[in-house]
């Protein structure tokens, strides 16, 4: 059996996989970003001497898209650096590690899904220190290592765009929202599951981690909608340009899944398949949410300290 070490533990990625593991009854450890700092070689060895996983899945990562514009070294420090980190003590103990990697990593100027062999090329910040992390990984595991690119990612912990549009369905009569960037909407536990199935199987290499098909930010905005009860038509449509940050981000990283079905796996299910089974849960933990923050703007008593 294996035994697990989850880095990143307390995002919204590393909840759900460690939910995932236990309800499997894999032995787990959770470790979130007080309890272990990838970017800290002894605490690494230290972690890892005190558990003796048989696999890494590296869920840590510097996610702040606009701060690592404004300082990529410190962005580095987390997606290339820690990740050198645990992959050199994987190589060194003979652990399997799983890292997170994302689309960012393509300049986003194709118009066809990019296969996992696809020449890398990004155009910001994030993207350039998540690349950092892939090679780490790729050098120092060759044929050991697993990289799973993901993308557009949601779940019920932790801030994504469908809870922010639930919340904004309340709040405002309309909601403006780009059409010209395509991707993958990504359910967390879809991808924790995928992630577990990779595993046993005992796969390496690159992966693309991400739901099926391909869809604008302003689609989904409008299904989220739909779902809602709410009319789509409320949703308006606006170009990346006219937003501002919108030259920073790739326009199209919808990702090819071959590598699942070479491995002998089956792609994660259509992005709109996983929104509608798992939008019931997301609906009400935002609007929970949205409720009390309500609450104590009317009731100053009632904010956290």
């Amino acid at each position: 059996m294996n035994r697990w070490l989850v880095t990143g533990a307390g995002g919204m990625l590393g909840r759900d996989l460690v939910g995932v593991l236990r309800g499997l009854n894999e032995p787990v450890v959770a470790a979130t970003r007080k309890d272990l700092d990838i970017a800290d070689r002894y605490s690494v060895r230290a972690m890892v001497s005190e558990h003796q996983p048989t696999t890494i899945v590296n869920c840590a990562a510097w996610t702040r898209f606009h701060e690592a514009e404004l300082s990529e070294a410190d962005a580095l420090l987390v997606n290339g650096r820690g990740v050198r980190e645990l992959a050199s003590v994987c190589r060194d103990r003979s652990i399997r590690l799983v890292h997170l990697s994302s689309d960012y990593v393509f300049d986003g100027k194709g118009s066809r899904p990019y296969a996992e062999t696809a020449a890398t090329g990004p155009i910001n910040a994030y993207g350039r220190t998540k690349l950092a992390g892939e090679q780490a990984v790729l050098e120092l595991l060759p044929g050991d290592g697993v990289i799973v690119r993901t993308a557009w990612l949601y779940g019920r912990h932790g801030t994504n765009f469908i809870r922010k549009m639930v919340q904004l369905e309340r709040m405002r009569s309309t909601v403006d929202v780009v059409d010209d960037q395509w991707g993958q909407p990504t359910w967390t536990v879809d991808l924790a599951e995928q992630i577990v199935a990779l595993v046993r199987h005992g796969a390496a290499g690159v992966f693309h981690g991400t739901s099926s098909g391909e869809t604008t930010w302003y689609d989904v905005a409008r299904m989220t909608f739909r779902l809602l009860g709410a009319d789509p038509g409320r949703i308006r449509p606006v170009r990346s340009d006219q937003v501002a940050d919108g030259e920073l981000r790739p326009r199209y990283t919808v990702l090819g899944h071959a590598a699942w079905h070479e491995a002998g796996l089956t792609p994660m299910r259509h992005w709109a398949d996983a929104l509608a089974q798992s939008f019931h849960l997301l609906a009400d933990d935002a609007r929970q949410s949205l409720s009390k923050r309500e609450t104590q703007a009317r009731d100053p008593s009632e904010r956290p300290e």
